[in-house]
């Protein structure tokens, strides 16, 4: 098979956490599998729609305990629910691209709403 992604994979445990699935809103905790300038892939015990929008939040944290919020708005792109991929049993590998985003403190986070 031919790699045709257009941007890097990162292999980083990134802790995710999805805000809003189409227009519901939700709190759903996870960590990232991998990470790029197009999108995340993240393990999820719910399967989510194709296609459909979500809103969620990547903390990033530096070497002296700083933390970051990378609020972020994209699409569902894939599911995987492949229990050979190592993923716990009932979990789903969501790939959801990165169209828009907004860096916030951890304090601002509570405020705020991706335009």
């Amino acid at each position: 098979m031919i790699e045709q992604r257009r941007a890097k994979r990162f292999e980083l445990e990134l802790p995710l956490e999805i805000v809003r699935a189409g227009s519901e809103r939700v709190s759903e905790v996870g960590t990232t599998r991998n990470i790029s300038s197009g999108g995340v892939l993240f393990v999820s015990t719910k399967g989510m729609e194709i296609g459909g929008p979500v809103e969620y939040v990547v903390t990033l944290t530096s070497g002296t305990g700083e933390v970051v919020n990378l609020q972020c708005m994209g699409k569902v792109v894939r599911l995987e629910k492949k229990a050979d991929k190592g993923l716990i049993d009932e979990s789903v590998a969501v790939a959801i691209s990165l169209e828009r985003y907004e860096f916030l403190r951890s304090n601002d986070r509570e405020h705020s709403e991706v335009a």
